[in-house]
């Protein structure tokens, strides 16, 4: 169980330290990956940035995730998706409404500073925990496109069979605990509020 996001993520940058002589490149997803982000490359005493990509919710359940986007358009759908059996037709809708909304998250955080390039760079991807995978799956697929030097998901909380999944999509995964009662990212924080786009303007800022 952990304290909250920033707790988490000082308990993270305590185990990505090996990494901190290769200046490496910390982003977070939005929202909640952000701040957590902030923590670490404050930590490490490297550069922060934001990968964008959303999750394609299912039908009847906003909260729960089916697929993702990334910034370039390219989506997938997991297997977990024919549970609720999405048509053709809902998910082009879907991923044309989180494409919508990663381009006005764009727009906002690239005023507050211009995109770093991953290319040759560690780069360690960031969020508050997994559940499916789908959005940091996205996120690794679009930044292995720009050829960093190793690309790394770091984060707090995520099932074992979810660790599997994303460790085709990077070099390394680290995480802190892998339990296997997993409902929920939020069940293993006291504290989880929602991160609200002011509080990623602030870390990015900063």
């Amino acid at each position: 169980m952990f304290a909250d996001r920033a707790d988490a993520a000082r308990k993270l940058a305590a185990a990505l330290t090996r990494f901190q002589d290769e200046h490496p490149l910390v982003l977070g997803i939005p929202r909640g990956g952000v701040p957590m982000a902030k923590v670490i490359a404050d930590q490490l005493h490297c550069d922060i940035d934001v990968v964008l990509v959303r999750k394609l919710r299912a039908p009847t359940n906003s909260e729960y995730a089916i697929g993702a986007v990334d910034e370039s358009g390219w989506s997938f759908v997991t297997s977990e998706a024919a549970w609720v059996r999405p048509s053709p037709e809902y998910l082009e809708e879907e991923k044309r409404a989180q494409l919508e909304v990663i381009l006005e998250r764009r727009r906002v955080y690239t005023a507050l500073r211009p995109p770093i390039d991953p290319k040759g760079r560690v780069v360690i991807v960031v969020d508050d925990g997994l559940a499916t995978g789908s959005t940091m799956m996205a996120a690794l697929h679009s930044l292995a496109a720009k050829h960093p030097a190793k690309l790394v998901c770091a984060v707090p909380v995520a099932p074992p069979e979810t660790v599997m999944k994303v460790k085709a999509y990077c070099d390394e995964v680290v995480c802190l605990e892998t339990p296997r009662d997993f409902s929920a990212v939020g069940q293993f924080y006291r504290s989880f509020p929602q991160t609200t786009d002011a509080e990623v303007a602030i870390a990015l800022q900063l």
